[in-house]
């Protein structure tokens, strides 16, 4: 057999693609300019020996089920994410913008784990972004000091498995990913090589300890996780962490999950004190004065699987420019723009002198086209200076020629705004024949825009509209 030959190798930074010479743009994820060489290559030979394997194949149905059956990690939102909690040997990735809580929240999940950990099993808690005084500190602020949940800070990839190997630990958390480095592979800490051969070596003791290991992961300035593509397809599950800055709501997605649904999303309050799950977030996105106001319709909009409820708020205000403000914020702008030329085309709504502003409250966002008529029905009560009154939900999309179209989820909608009291609800006409009656809640379906402002008048000034077009 002659002896292997040397080759140069390139490799694109962001993806962690590979090819035998250079091109100007990753054949993967179709990046310009980010295939560099990563040195010498050998080119070996694919092997066609057959070894004994160390168990035989058995049948599906004598497999142990219980080894992947979920355990609670003590935060109910994050449980519900996950599908019911962390499987034994899984490996899960929590991505998110910096400061957006990621630590606080598994610093808060490892207390909490810990605190119902067998003896002899603690938590590992390693962080190699902060020293072990400052996470201290910040598990002082939020309650999360418990004699065993052990705390390492290390950057060196040997180092936390020697450490794995003396604690035995029942969970591990690695804070974060990127700042582990291999001292066998060539590169610096965070780059391509070393976060493959970090994740692989934690992916490893997960699979034959059976540990859980949660992983924090960097994102890059378009929000995607940093580091190779393909240590998203390494791990079990891959989690976004959401949350403006300026607002105290977080949420966490699941994008990828091996165990559990991807269209649940859990809620959480970031507050001074720490992190708190939100059974129930309608407080932050529901103002606390439920009296009528003009400009303002409540919608249900869904977040996945869950309901999310979501007070619009418009104001119309004339304005001294010659091209008038149209400013949105929470909302898809692009629909909203076509809203509100549908208001002016189909209804005669004038709004040409006039600035538009439509906002969500409390930093919710809301972008689904669900959320069209109560966007439309807020505009047109600011435009016309009339109240809706405070118990009216608004579901639907609004087409060009004024239509409302059917939208998903209703049932899960109109039950999300019963228990919350509301008491009627303008749905689309399509669909609503095959809708359960729910307690406590007035159905009313239409067909065009100008009869669900008409039926939202009726229901805030009975009386005021002599009749209702169909």
């Amino acid at each position: 057999m002659s002896p292997r030959t040397a080759r140069p190798a390139f490799r694109c930074s962001e993806c962690g693609w590979t090819a035998s010479k250079w091109v100007g743009r990753c054949a993967e994820c179709q990046a310009w300019g980010t295939v560099e060489e990563a040195g010498a290559a050998p080119a070996t030979r694919s092997s066609t020996t057959a070894t004994t394997p160390s168990s035989p194949a058995r049948p599906i149905d004598q497999v142990d089920a219980r080894a992947a059956q979920a355990r609670s990690t003590g935060v109910g939102e994050l449980d519900r994410v996950l599908g019911g909690g962390i499987v034994p040997g899984a490996v899960v990735l929590l991505a998110g913008e910096p400061g957006v809580g990621k630590s606080t929240l598994l610093l808060d999940v490892a207390a909490k784990a810990a605190a119902g950990a067998p003896p002899g099993h603690p938590v590992l808690y390693v962080t190699g972004e902060e020293s072990a005084s400052q996470v201290r500190l910040r598990a002082e602020r939020i309650g999360a000091l418990t004699p065993a949940l052990l705390l390492a800070a290390e950057t060196d990839l040997a180092t936390l498995l020697g450490h794995v190997d003396a604690a035995d630990p029942s969970l591990l958390v690695v804070d974060s990913v990127q700042t582990i480095a291999d001292g066998s592979v060539d590169g610096s800490a965070g780059g391509v090589s070393q976060v493959r051969a970090v994740a692989q070596a934690l992916i490893h003791v997960a699979k034959t300890r059976g540990i859980p290991v949660l992983l924090v992961g960097h994102v890059t300035k378009d929000g995607s996780i940093a580091g190779p593509r393909v240590l998203e397809h390494l791990v079990d599950v891959v989690c976004q962490f959401e949350g403006d800055r300026h607002s105290r709501l977080r949420m966490v997605r699941a994008v990828k999950n091996r165990y559990g649904p991807t269209d649940e999303v859990g809620c959480f309050d970031l507050h001074d004190t720490g992190i708190t799950g939100l059974a129930d977030p309608s407080g932050l996105f529901l103002s606390g004065d439920r009296s009528a106001v003009p400009g303002t319709c409540v919608t249900i909009s869904l977040e996945g699987r869950r309901p999310m409820p979501t007070e619009i708020q418009a104001l119309v205000a004339l304005s001294p420019l010659s091209s008038p403000r149209r400013t949105t914020s929470g909302l898809d702008s692009s629909r909203v723009a076509m809203t509100l030329a549908v208001l002016q085309a189909r209804l005669g709504t004038v709004l040409g002198g006039s600035d538009v502003y439509v906002s969500t409250v409390g930093g919710a966002r809301a972008v689904e086209p669900a959320v069209d008529l109560a966007v439309a029905m807020a505009v047109s009560s600011a435009a016309d200076r009339r109240e809706l009154a405070p118990h009216i939900v608004a579901v639907g999309e609004v087409g060009l020629t004024g239509e409302v179209r059917a939208t998903v989820g209703v049932q899960r909608r109109l039950a999300e705004a019963a228990r919350l009291g509301f008491r009627h609800a303008v749905v689309p006409h399509h669909g609503a024949e095959d809708l359960k009656v729910v307690p406590g809640l007035e159905v009313h379906p239409v067909r065009h825009l100008r009869q669900a402002v008409e039926v939202a008048m009726l229901l805030t000034n009975p009386g005021s509209v002599g009749s209702v077009r169909d």
